[in-house]
């Protein structure tokens, strides 16, 4: 059934046959679920401009977020960079003056 027009000859139809009660019911359900999920097609499509725009949205929080992490972790390592080489150079210092006093 391409258009709404062939579903009166069609309910014409299926009335002059005389259909037991349970095709009768039958059919009215499977109308009624092809008449819910037609409108909920029509719900989805007036709706996604704005579910899109919001998934955009969530992808440029989620982007800003990671990059925001590795800036902190490019600072810790750099941090702990500095703190290595200064306690190097401590302990150095240390070294040659224990070797001097104990030579």
């Amino acid at each position: 059934m391409e258009t709404v027009q062939e579903l009166i000859p069609l309910a014409k139809e299926l009335m002059a046959q005389k259909p037991r009660r349970s095709l009768v019911r039958l059919y009215v359900l499977g109308g009624v679920l092809a008449l819910f999920g037609a409108v909920l097609g029509l719900m989805e499509t007036l709706c996604s401009p704005f579910t899109a725009a919001e998934r955009e949205r969530e992808r440029e929080a989620a982007v800003a977020e990671l990059q925001a992490a590795r800036e902190r972790k490019a600072l810790r390592a750099r941090a702990l960079l500095e703190k290595s080489k200064q306690l190097e150079a401590v302990q150095g210092c240390r070294a040659t003056t224990n070797r001097l006093h104990a030579s």
